[in-house]
């Protein structure tokens, strides 16, 4: 398929409606398009409410079934945790309709895509997957995205139009998934020994040096500035994800006889940050400044 045989794209469903699917499904209805939701905490009485006032907000309508929110779609978004995207595109290959595209935003294996692909094209469905290579707050519908598949370079022509911001890097599924896998195991290695590296420094009183020392050999990556805000507050807010993420990054690896040594010890940093932070009844706070050494100092204990 070519870019003269792009796809129209004018009603498309969001399978799974967090933060990801918020900002993705707000952005496409400003762009024009008729967007449909389906989230499984849809069903949990005291998470519904919340859905619904999210999709309201976002121009969405919030289906009560899977089956209800794909029928009429021109193109299916999976946007789900990285745990559940296997059994996401399972289910959604119960509903697709022959011809349907479904485009799989989840960060997981590539031997993962590759199951993915085969649920949806054997229910006739058209899979291209996607790699999103940067966090989508603050991008929302611009987040770059490396797409592949044998239709990416069609799709990516229509979705682009509408706003996104992909780019189809190879006809092969798992080559987008490869290349975001293997750049997680950098950065959200980076989170994890930002963590250990300055809970540690900030024990000692030994911070401001320490950060000294990372900017002259690293300068302009900003150590001394935003960035080890930045870096432990992702691990903050979202290690459990990231966790996740990096189990995913493990069996990439280990697909092509690489030892997975850092993604291991990486997710389990991430996950630790947080089961810390439960365990001291903390939670990350969205509507106030991430300050690392609060964090830090609220979670040594006495």
């Amino acid at each position: 398929m070519n870019q003269a045989t792009a796809p129209l794209l004018n009603t498309i469903a969001l399978v799974g409606f967090g933060e990801a699917g918020f900002l993705l499904g707000q952005g496409l209805a400003e762009a024009g398009a008729t967007v449909g939701a389906y989230d499984i905490k849809v069903h949990d009485a005291e998470h519904r409410p919340g859905l619904e006032a999210r999709a309201q907000q976002a121009g969405v309508s919030l289906h009560a079934s899977l089956a209800a929110a794909v029928q009429d779609a021109d193109l299916v978004i999976s946007a789900v945790t990285a745990s559940s995207a296997a059994q996401a595109a399972v289910d959604a290959a119960q509903c697709l309709r022959a011809g349907q595209y479904f485009l799989d935003i989840n960060s997981v294996s590539p031997a993962t895509k590759h199951a993915d692909r085969d649920a949806i094209e054997a229910a006739g469905g058209f899979y291209i997957e996607s790699a999103v290579m940067a966090p989508v707050p603050p991008y929302g519908l611009k987040v770059p995205m490396l797409l592949g598949g044998e239709h990416a370079q069609a799709l990516s022509g229509s979705l682009n139009e509408l706003g996104l911001r992909t780019k189809a890097v190879s006809t092969q599924v798992g080559v987008a998934s490869a290349i975001k896998m293997c750049r997680s195991v950098m950065i959200k290695g980076l989170e994890a020994l930002t963590v250990e590296c300055m809970t540690a420094a900030r024990r000692y009183g030994a911070e401001e040096a320490v950060l000294a020392s990372l900017n002259e050999t690293f300068p302009g990556m900003g150590w001394t500035e935003n960035l080890p805000h930045y870096l432990i507050s992702r691990v903050a807010e979202h290690g459990r994800r990231r966790a996740a993420e990096m189990r995913e990054v493990m069996e990439t690896l280990q697909d092509v006889d690489v030892t997975p040594l850092m993604a291991q010890a990486t997710a389990q940093s991430q996950d630790a940050l947080v089961d810390a932070m439960q365990a001291a009844g903390l939670a990350y706070d969205t509507q106030r400044d991430f300050v690392w050494q609060e964090l830090v100092d609220q979670l040594k204990k006495d």
